[in-house]
């Protein structure tokens, strides 16, 4: 069987071939099939069953380009795990309400993290930047407004390098937490016209808060975003979640190593999987480092960093053996 698959452009066949067509290498592995890169197209020979699993790689490759112009190292690696595992869990995906597309998770811990979603009521989801922990969240919320199943979006994140100073922050108390929130503005308006986000916040249908202006609410037919739970203490994240109403949903998102609290200070969204992991409706999910979906150096950093803790937590040690 033969097959052919063309580009748009050169930009996009060369972010599908990969560096040095490593992707392509990575195909021809995979499936034993013959890859050949002609100008603007690809053809595509080998068994019947190969190429289409490996037309669907490539297919998905160029979608993926499409929607963010960009293309990681782990991205044929992902699909390519994925077409080995079975279909191609089409039902991930999550439709947005405007913009004319969709986002789909890209790592076997995003799929789980949005079927986590779907079917609990509140989720608890840990990980490290840039596995698009709040990113997901934001695009479900938005997919569960267009559908009526809620009637708005609550996204709340505490404000906790300010903590009492605040007060000493210049404007008023929307300028002082702006700078807190910003990455939630930050995500509803990549995948929202400005205009709709607009009118949906003046009507309260999309609110973004400080972690404090919840206090007192019963939020019910709400998608509820707690977003850097990690800086939350127990007793914030009891009130949080206690603010949930009837046929409401509410996803707590976090990254446990980067707690800003103050030393010694427990932090809620650890406190809350340890204890409500085991109920019924409650999912608990781990995104972990192969699920950082930012730019190709962002996974190089959190290694590096995660080396240079390592090799001082062992000097620590030596040093206090040696005392």
């Amino acid at each position: 069987m033969k097959k052919r698959v063309v580009f748009s452009d050169p930009e996009e066949a060369f972010a599908v071939l990969g560096s040095q067509d490593r992707n392509i290498k990575l195909i021809r592995e995979t499936f034993g099939v013959e890859v050949v890169a002609r100008g603007d197209e690809l053809s595509i020979e080998g068994g019947v069953e190969e190429v289409a699993k490996a037309t669907g790689v490539i297919e998905a490759l160029q979608n993926r380009f499409r929607e963010s112009r960009h293309l990681s190292p782990r991205d044929a690696e992902d699909l390519l795990a994925a077409v080995q595992r079975g279909p191609m869990h089409e039902e991930s995906r999550v439709m947005l309400p405007t913009k004319g597309r969709s986002v789909t998770p890209r790592t076997e811990g995003q799929r789980r993290y949005v079927e986590a979603i779907r079917s609990h009521d509140i989720v608890f989801c840990t990980g490290p930047a840039g596995t698009g922990k709040t990113y997901l969240a934001v695009a479900l919320a938005l997919s569960y407004l267009r559908e009526e199943k809620i009637q708005r979006i609550v996204l709340a994140r505490p404000a906790v390098e300010a903590g009492e100073r605040l007060g000493f922050l210049p404007g008023d108390v929307e300028e002082k937490v702006n700078p807190y929130l910003r990455p939630l503005y930050d995500a509803l308006e990549d995948m929202m016209e400005y205009s709709l986000l607009r009118r949906h916040m003046d009507r309260n249908i999309i609110e973004i808060v400080p972690l404090a202006f919840m206090r007192g609410r019963t939020l019910s037919r709400a998608f509820v975003i707690l977003d850097e739970a990690q800086n939350c203490t127990p007793l914030q994240m009891k009130m949080a979640l206690t603010r949930l109403g009837e046929y409401s949903k509410a996803v707590v998102t976090g990254d446990v190593t980067q707690i800003d609290l103050p030393a010694g200070a427990p932090s809620g969204l650890i406190h809350a999987c340890r204890i409500l992991r085991n109920i019924a409706g409650i999912a608990v999910v781990r995104l972990h480092k192969r699920d950082i979906v930012r730019h190709p150096l962002v996974q190089d950093i959190v290694d590096a960093y995660e080396r240079d803790e390592g090799s001082a937590q062992e000097s620590e040690r030596r040093e206090h053996e040696e005392s």
